[in-house]
């Protein structure tokens, strides 16, 4: 019996032993792939980081791209040779450019929500109601020919075109001034 507690006891010792030597190997295994991962870690994150840096890249380009692209549409808008003007259906002005306020004789930012009916003369009074009711009554653009001029002061004889814009219901209308071809 004694002979057999010593056996079992060398064999634990033996496995003991193995399992030491097991756990120093995978102690060593395990640097290695901790090393190995951490390098693989590191390439991702380089990698990572260029693919940012190139994303930065093209979102400054298309940064500088979309400014040049409002530069030019700010200034063809606000310095046309002809009005420019978005109106509620009520006639309430939204937006203009700088000709449309020089028309309507006054400063761009005195005229914003001001009713643009106020700048029709009375003789013209009919006109720009049915041309207003038409265009918002049918798709399409309309046009008209109507005095402008306020307080008995008459500005200048304009040609509109307007056209109403789909969810907002807005009315973007083009003046221009013709009072020199009426002459």
């Amino acid at each position: 019996m004694n002979k057999e507690k010593r056996n079992f006891t060398d064999d634990q010792m033996l496995r003991r032993n193995a399992e030491e030597l097991l756990k120093k190997k995978q102690d060593k295994m395990d640097k290695v792939v901790m090393e190995t991962d951490s390098i693989k870690l590191l390439h991702e994150l380089q990698v990572h980081q260029i693919e940012l840096e190139m994303q930065n890249e093209e979102l400054i380009q298309a940064n500088a791209t979309a400014e040049a692209a409002l530069k030019k549409y700010t200034m063809l808008y606000d310095f046309a040779p002809m009005g420019y003007f978005t109106l509620d259906p009520d006639g309430t002005i939204d937006e203009l450019n700088f000709t449309g306020a020089e028309m309507l004789g006054d400063k761009r930012f005195s005229l914003v929500n001001s009713n643009f009916k106020l700048f029709v003369s009375e003789d013209s009074q009919k006109v720009f109601d049915k041309f207003l009711s038409k265009i918002y009554s049918k798709k399409g653009k309309e046009s008209c020919e109507v005095k402008l001029g306020y307080n008995g002061n008459k500005l200048c004889t304009a040609y509109m075109e307007g056209i109403v814009t789909g969810d907002d219901r807005k009315c973007l209308l083009s003046v221009v001034d013709i009072t020199d071809f009426k002459k």
